[in-house]
């Protein structure tokens, strides 16, 4: 987490969770990489990790039938933020054109598919918070169903930007105070706040069970489910136990929750109470995490990169810890620690909620 410095006199200061130092060598695009959005960007490099972890090339994927979905919140605002300001310091003819077509989110995925080549499907999923983790499960079911063979799907989002940081803070989404940027963000503690706005991206590969590339993990199960209006997150505890059906599994069988827990007060208590309703008095046994504290909230991208977490601590037979909690909330009775945790475990549920009342969740398995 960062202070980022004001942007207009009088809109005090921001804080976000950045992403330093991103590299963007070797790519063969159509436009120079400086020109390319910081969204798109994201998710190119987090494309090309997810193939080169397994050993394969963006030309590897060209003559097989896939599709790549990417999910995001938010346009791109640093481009757009650019455009406004060129025309009004500089007038109308310093308009850019090409930000109505590179600042979509449709366009990170046609990116990815540029790289690729060939033939192959692209779309782009917009569900709020939600985004990245539609994607991919979205793209689970593409596979399941035969349509496709490979899914290069997750989520992107750059948001630290004048717009929209400016709005999140004033609608009590965004710290307004610079004290301490790290510990701005406390899921499920007492003195927790608003939580604070990120930046990243999470790209997974995924393919059909009969490949023959070694996988993390196993998606089982995924549904989504919107909120009636005026009831918080009650969509969630439908979405889980919607998912859980999908995977044919019951809740005793979940033995790790990758929470949502954006380290707002009044969410991270309605999710509590959604968990609860699916789970019942177990709930306080099952280690229950979110990564949020760590990386802030990036939106569109967090799903994803939830999912990518949960993929890693199946694999590795580790909890993660809940960075920056410290004094338990009765609100948020949870099974958390502040420490990672070694336990190996084989079925997780990972949950997501999103500001507009979108709720999605998947069932990962070892």
């Amino acid at each position: 987490m960062a202070v980022l410095k004001p942007f207009y006199e009088g809109s005090g200061t921001f804080t976000g969770a950045e992403v330093k130092q991103l590299r963007m060598d070797n790519y063969d695009l159509s436009i120079p990489a400086k020109r390319i959005p910081r969204h798109t960007q994201l998710a190119i490099v987090g494309a090309d990790l997810a193939l080169k972890d397994a050993g394969l090339e963006f030309g590897d994927l060209r003559d097989h039938p896939g599709v790549v979905m990417i999910g995001a919140a938010l346009m791109d605002f640093g481009v757009i933020n650019k455009a406004v300001e060129l025309i009004v310091r500089r007038g109308l003819v310093n308009a850019i054109p090409s930000s109505i077509f590179t600042t979509s989110i449709s366009a990170v995925s046609g990116v990815i598919c540029e790289l690729i080549g060939g033939s192959v499907r692209s779309m782009a999923l917009q569900s709020v918070c939600c985004s990245g983790m539609d994607a991919i499960g979205h793209s689970a079911e593409l596979i399941a169903s035969g349509d496709v063979d490979y899914a290069v799907c997750g989520g992107t989002e750059a948001p630290l930007y004048f717009h929209p940081l400016y709005e999140l803070k004033l609608a009590g989404l965004s710290p307004g105070n610079p004290d301490h940027p790290e510990r701005q963000c406390r899921p499920f503690d007492l003195w927790r706040t608003t939580g604070a706005i990120g930046e990243g991206a999470c790209v997974l590969l995924l393919e059909a069970e009969e490949s023959p590339r070694p996988g993390y993990a196993f998606i089982t199960g995924y549904s989504y489910m919107t909120d009636s209006k005026g009831r918080l997150c009650e969509g969630l505890g439908k979405s889980i136990s919607l998912a859980l059906a999908n995977a044919c599994l019951r809740p005793a069988d979940v033995e790790c929750i990758n929470a949502c827990g954006p380290g707002h007060r009044q969410i991270d208590a309605a999710e509590t109470a959604a968990l609860r309703g699916v789970f019942g008095q177990r709930l306080g046994s099952i280690p229950t995490y979110s990564i949020k504290g760590a990386i802030g909230n990036p939106l569109g991208a967090a799903g994803a990169i939830q999912v990518g977490c949960s993929a890693l601590g199946l694999r590795d037979g580790v909890v993660p810890p809940t960075v920056n909690w410290q004094f338990p909330d009765p609100e948020c009775a949870l099974n958390l620690s502040a420490s990672a945790r070694y336990i190996t475990h084989s079925v997780a549920v990972v949950d997501a909620h999103g500001m507009a009342g979108s709720n999605a969740c998947l069932v990962i398995q070892r």
